[in-house]
């Protein structure tokens, strides 16, 4: 399916959890002076002009990032907003897709590889990147094109896992390729974003990749804006294999004041650890 096309939903609330985790993800990473590599499996454009005919048919993004634009805290969600506040001027009018995000994070020697297969898409991702020479745009299955380019060098950082879920078969596709990335790339860490919907698929995807991949820890950060809906996506989930350390701690501070930020009286947040570090 390559209909999906994530300006519709572009700095939505589920992108604000999503890239939150992922920037503390990043930090951590820089933390140590060691190149690292970023992988994504469905990257999108990579940048997203909020003021498109895509972002104001949907409007989502005005329950989202824009509740954040006049916030300041010296918190990591500071940091993650001064990111956002950096592409734009004096008013929101671009909000960044994870691989913008990773690299404006990036060091000299980290490297990237972003995968899309959307033929727009890819276009202006590799619009979006041209003349980055730490940035390789693959237009490429996101599952196979990562796949094969395991182990990367430098050989230590992160995979992101993110596609529309457009089809069912999506859950059962992303739990059978992390064992997969895990048997090439045993230290990587790795991010898998899903949609909260009452069909609740995501939670037989979750069982999954906790059987298959048995020696990992795995922690789940969920954030609802709102009780079940028959209709719609009512929160974001994201799961984190072979996470660094801390990043809980950090998700149980910052997550719920994302959701006090965003003035969602009946949502809530959940942390746990499927299973914990040795």
């Amino acid at each position: 399916m390559l209909s999906y096309q994530h300006g519709f939903h572009a700095g939505n609330f589920a992108d604000l959890h999503k890239h939150l985790t992922l920037a503390l993800l990043l930090e951590s990473l820089n933390r140590k002076p060691k190149p690292w590599s970023y992988l994504e499996t469905h990257s999108g454009r990579g940048r997203y002009d909020l003021g498109d005919a895509q972002a104001a048919k949907t409007g989502e993004y005005l329950h989202g990032i824009a509740k954040l634009w006049e916030m300041h805290s010296d918190s990591a969600l500071g940091r993650y907003l001064d990111l956002v506040r950096s592409l734009n001027a004096e008013t929101l009018e671009t909000y960044p897709g994870s691989p913008l995000i990773a690299a404006s994070m990036a060091r000299e020697d980290d490297r990237l590889h972003l995968m899309e297969l959307h033929p727009q898409e890819h276009n202006e991702l590799k619009r979006n990147f041209r003349g980055s020479p730490q940035v390789g745009v693959h237009r490429r299955d996101g599952y196979e094109g990562v796949l094969g380019l395991l182990p990367p060098q430098p050989n230590r950082g992160l995979i992101l896992i993110d596609p529309a879920y457009e089809v069912k078969t999506e859950y059962s596709a992303v739990a059978r390729f992390l064992p997969k990335a895990l048997k090439l790339w045993g230290t990587a860490s790795l991010a898998v974003w899903y949609p909260i919907l009452l069909a609740g698929r995501y939670e037989a995807m979750i069982r999954g990749i906790f059987d298959q991949c048995p020696s990992v820890a795995i922690l789940r950060s969920e954030m609802h804006v709102n009780t079940p809906q028959e209709r719609g996506m009512y929160g974001s989930g994201m799961l984190l294999i072979n996470p660094p350390w801390q990043i809980d701690q950090q998700l149980q501070a910052l997550v719920p004041e994302l959701l006090q930020q965003l003035s969602a009286p009946s949502g809530k947040v959940e942390l746990s650890w499927l299973r914990e570090p040795v």
